[in-house]
């Protein structure tokens, strides 16, 4: 277990989907574990790493807006993009006239998170299906890609990080759950000397942990049952009995 670090994180607008709303989007009232590791990968990812979140700190009062905004309801097929591959040439456009949906959203509004974590390297020995959360795409990556190679350690991986997030340096641009909410993010040294967060304590049901990949043929959601207390969210292990899919 290497060193643990906290991100400050603001932005106007943020929504971290509820799997459960299949039409519209509405956000959870917190941001969720995997919205926070995907911040830290933003700025620092390597397929010898893992980031696991540990606890989230809400830093302003949660508001709501609602909001309506169009969305494209296809996506390319990958059929036709593969016979153009074949052939050379063809149509692989998507029309987003014939394909814009209206729909409406309810999502965060003025928000600012600390979020705490720490990276894990991958052990040469364990196979991939004890690292679960790891994403699609790294999944179907080389089995090397997947474990720490012989030069890789810790160090190595924490100055890296520590020199980009204290420049404000990042590989791809962080956001609050959609894309098109991007934020701002700082690395804070010490945690103690910052704004404590808000006063709200109530339970928050059943947020998204993250996605199991242990399948990756068939990928499955898993939750853990959310409290706010004094305005933290302490994240159990992936491997914890709290987490159930």
């Amino acid at each position: 277990m290497a060193k643990s670090y906290c991100l400050e994180v603001s932005g106007d607008f943020a929504c971290f989907t509820r799997p459960e709303m299949k039409v519209e989007r509405v956000s959870y009232d917190v941001m969720t574990p995997s919205a926070a590791r995907a911040v830290f990968e933003s700025i620092v990812w390597k397929p010898a790493i893992r980031w696991r979140v540990t606890k989230i700190e809400v830093l302003k009062p949660i508001k709501w807006i609602s909001v309506r905004r169009n969305e494209v309801g296809a996506v390319a097929s990958t059929r036709n993009v593969q016979a153009a591959m074949g052939a050379g040439a063809g149509n692989v456009g998507l029309y987003v006239e014939d394909e814009r949906q209206q729909r409406a959203g309810l999502f965060l509004r003025d928000v600012a998170y600390r979020i705490h974590a720490c990276f894990e390297l991958h052990d040469p020995s364990v196979h991939k299906s004890h690292f679960p959360h790891l994403s699609k795409a790294l999944v179907n990556r080389g089995e090397e890609d997947l474990n720490a190679m012989p030069d890789n350690n810790a160090a190595k991986f924490m100055s890296m990080f520590e020199r980009r997030a204290s420049r404000g340096q990042c590989v791809n641009q962080p956001y609050l759950g959609c894309r098109e909410f991007a934020c701002s993010f700082r690395l804070v040294e010490e945690a103690k000397a910052e704004l404590n967060p808000i006063a709200e304590t109530r339970d928050l049901g059943w947020m998204l942990y993250d996605m199991d990949y242990s399948n990756p043929a068939d990928p499955k959601p898993r939750f853990f049952q959310a409290r706010l207390d004094n305005g933290v969210v302490t994240v159990p292990a992936w491997e914890s009995e709290e987490v159930r899919g």
